[in-house]
């Protein structure tokens, strides 16, 4: 394990309450698919990228309903939100969802009876009018997330995509993407890499060039390294087109970190300009294309590789009517320095808070 793979569990933000459990569920879910929608809207990602893009969506969306499930009724351990320049769970916390449900055949046949549980449930309730235990929602709870979560749909630190032929007419003949969750700043991001095989066939080629991409575009780094690395390792493989995908930080009421746009929003909350579910999603794009190639190495070890262009650098954020009002009045200088004007998304409301 690399310097880049250490994690430790500070800067963390402990949600501690079903309420917050809930709240919090609720924020990343709705920002999430209002996020899909925008972006194809606007054109950020293409129609294919786009399928890949709501599936890796998807899995972070389906690991924070499994924490949601797993921690709402523990008292001994709390999920954390991370608060350096993120927003979103702590990739500890992933890291321990995957590992606990490798242990889940042990641990399904160490619980209660379901209709036991039921009956305790409903004397607790109906004949002495009592609510049911924190211990008793915790082992219900416990029922349903060993016996419903599956492991391999935890997004995990590297999530690899298929490789596919891309519509003819292109410059390209194959597109790949992968996910990653970066362990330093704790955000996901999302790759694709359009390329041309010099090779004969593929589908022989295709483990090697999964297991270069999970070695060295994992984490966040320079793109134009990254292609590089690509580039380097799988000599039949010629990368046309590599474009990553930043998804945050994520800036709401659980998010305190130094960002300009999250302190805007957090200030408006506690002066209650704002209402607590009042939130903003910023997405960075990088992307790189080939141009000419140059050659690699000595007489015996020669390799041609591509010349990258500079990294082109676009940067959004999707807010609700009222929050790109704040933003353009407090923080002026980004939204004016964004790839478009901010984009407008649906404004979050939950009762009872």
């Amino acid at each position: 394990m690399s310097i880049n793979h250490i994690v430790i569990p500070l800067d963390s933000a402990v949600l501690d309450s079903k309420e917050q459990y809930v709240f919090y569920h609720k924020m990343v879910d709705f920002a999430l698919k209002e996020l899909i929608v925008s972006a194809q809207q606007n054109q950020i990602c293409t129609q294919k990228e786009i399928v890949f893009f709501k599936q890796y969506c998807d899995l972070l969306l389906y690991s924070i309903e499994a924490m949601r499930v797993k921690y709402m009724y523990d008292a001994e351990d709390n999920m954390k939100v991370d608060l350096t320049d993120s927003g979103f769970p702590n990739y500890l916390e992933f890291r321990y969802l995957f590992n606990d449900l490798s242990l889940r055949d042990n641990y399904i046949n160490k619980l209660k009876d379901v209709n036991e549980l039921q009956d305790e449930f409903l004397d607790q309730i109906l004949r002495k009018k009592e609510p049911v235990s924190k211990y008793k929602l915790f082992q219900a709870a416990s029922i349903v997330y060993y016996t419903s979560v599956e492991q391999k749909f935890i997004f995990n630190r590297f999530v690899q995509g298929k490789i596919i032929e891309v519509p003819k007419g292109m410059s390209s003949q194959y597109m790949t993407s992968w996910s990653f969750y970066d362990v330093a700043n704790n955000r996901p991001y999302v790759c694709f890499m359009y390329f041309d095989y010099e090779g004969k066939y593929i589908d022989s080629y295709k483990d090697e060039i999964y297991e270069v991409l999970k070695n060295n575009a994992d984490r966040d780094m320079s793109l134009d390294t990254m292609a590089y690395g690509i580039d380097r390792k799988l000599p039949d493989v010629k990368p046309k087109h590599i474009k990553r995908i930043d998804l945050g930080p994520f800036h709401n009421v659980f998010a305190k970190d130094e960002n300009e746009i999250t302190h805007s929003i957090l200030e408006s909350i506690a002066k209650k300009e704002i209402p607590l579910e009042s939130y903003a999603l910023s997405l960075k794009v990088d992307e790189v294309f080939s141009g000419s190639e140059f050659t690699e190495g000595g007489y015996f070890s020669k390799q041609t590789l591509q010349k990258w262009s500079d990294t082109v650098n676009q940067n959004y954020v999707f807010a609700p009517h009222r929050i790109i009002q704040l933003l353009y009045s407090k923080t002026p200088e980004i939204m004016n320095k964004l790839a478009k004007p901010p984009i407008q998304i649906s404004e979050l409301k939950i009762d009872n808070i």
